[in-house]
């Protein structure tokens, strides 16, 4: 079995409880809970890189300080699939060590079954957003 965070862990076995039918219910939830940007980024976008695997428009910011990261997402209401995704990395590994975040399993995003019931392009844009959170880690932490 994969390790993953506690709150990583959380999800997956959320996303395994439901039937099929209620998978994107519950990620709306979780595009629901997407926090807003702090003000500090909210004023400043270029601060942020885009996440070009996504057709919606995402950014993100990490900041590492103390040897844990904090991360920041944002994307459009109107695209709740990618903000869900956006909402559950940020839930999963928020607050993480350096250590932890760099050898976060891809597996993660496999695990939550999801690949039936969205497109391969919203699974392609959440890859990328779990690989920018880990290069923008690896690279801050430096």
């Amino acid at each position: 079995m994969v390790e993953y965070t506690e709150a990583a862990a959380e999800i997956v076995e959320a996303f395994n409880e439901v039937p099929a039918s209620s998978k994107l219910e519950l990620l709306l939830e979780y595009a629901n809970a997407l926090p807003a940007l702090p003000e500090r980024y909210a004023d400043h976008p270029e601060l942020l890189e885009r996440v070009e695997e996504c057709q919606s428009p995402v950014y993100l910011f990490v900041e590492v300080k103390n040897g844990k990261a904090n991360i920041f997402l944002t994307a459009p209401a109107e695209a709740p699939t990618t903000r869900g995704f956006a909402s559950i990395l940020q839930i999963a590994l928020d607050g993480q060590s350096i250590g932890t975040i760099t050898s976060f399993s891809d597996q993660f995003i496999q695990d939550l079954k999801l690949s039936e019931l969205v497109s391969p392009l919203r699974i392609r844009g959440m890859h990328g957003m779990l690989s920018r959170i880990k290069r923008q880690v690896q690279e801050k932490s430096l």
